[in-house]
Parts: C-alpha cells; sequence; structure tokens
C-alpha cells in the first residue's frame, strides 16, 4: 500500500485525484503502477487502476493477470472493478472506502457479483486512515481555492 500511496502523490502533483495503484505478482514484486492521470490526459478512463493493470499486462504479455494482487489507495468504482474482473486479478487490496463509488462492497460489490465468471478476493481497510487523509488534505485544499 506505500506504493500505491506514492503513485497517488503523483496524481495530486498533477492536480488529479490522488488515487494510486499498483500490481503485485505472486512473488510480491511490482509489475504495473498507476496514477490518476485523467486531467492530464483529458482521458476518462486513465484511473490509477486501469493503468496498473495495463503497465502489469504489458509486462507480463498477456492480459490475464492470475496470481496478482492489485492494491489501491480507493475502493475502485465500476469501470476499475470491472476491470480487476476482466484481468483475473486473485484480489484486491483497497485503502478507503468509497461511499459515492466504490464497487468493491460499499455502493456496489461488482468484484464479488456471484453472476461474474471470477470473483477476486477482497481485502479492505489498509492504512485506510491514511489514505483518506490524503484524498481529505486534496479535497479540502479544492474548496479552499
Amino acid at each position: 500500500m506505500r506504493a500505491a500511496l506514492a503513485e497517488a502523490d503523483l496524481a495530486a502533483a498533477v492536480g488529479d485525484v490522488p488515487v494510486g495503484a499498483v500490481v503485485l505478482d505472486a512473488s510480491g514484486e511490482v509489475l504495473g503502477r498507476g496514477h490518476n492521470r485523467r486531467e492530464v490526459d483529458g482521458d476518462p478512463t486513465a484511473h490509477a487502476e486501469v493503468l496498473a493493470l495495463r503497465a502489469a499486462a504489458r509486462r507480463r504479455g498477456e492480459w490475464r493477470l492470475a496470481g496478482c494482487t492489485l492494491v489501491v489507495t480507493l475502493e475502485p468504482c465500476t469501470m476499475c472493478a470491472g476491470a480487476a474482473v476482466l484481468a483475473r486479478v486473485d484480489r484486491v487490496v483497497l485503502g478507503a472506502w468509497d461511499d459515492k463509488a466504490g464497487a468493491a462492497g460499499s455502493l456496489w460489490d461488482v468484484v464479488r457479483d456471484r453472476r461474474l465468471n471470477h470473483r477476486p478476493e477482497v481485502v479492505s481497510g489498509v492504512l485506510a486512515d491514511e489514505c483518506t487523509a490524503v484524498l481529505d488534505a486534496f479535497f479540502a485544499e479544492r474548496r479552499r481555492d
């Protein structure tokens, strides 16, 4: 989660919501990193999770990320939760819950929907206070501007 938090700092530095993600293989090696780049890239799909999954798939040379873990500072939205399912990751580890758009157990539970053919394990609350504080500070600064 510390590596994902470092990615979140990169997102904040370019004016985007500070969300960071990493994809780890079964040995714990980082295969892919990502941070929100929607503002910089002008791309609504440039979420941290999607970018990390893409990087991991490129590194692996295939789209199936079986045996991998997606670690993200904020609960994935429906798009990112769907991407994690489609990438076949074994596990999603999240920091802060997203009660407004989360799709890994709070608002929706896309990743564990029994109608889908793949359901990653979800581990929540990892460094939750720290992940929440990063987001709170970012939005507090935006409200001051």
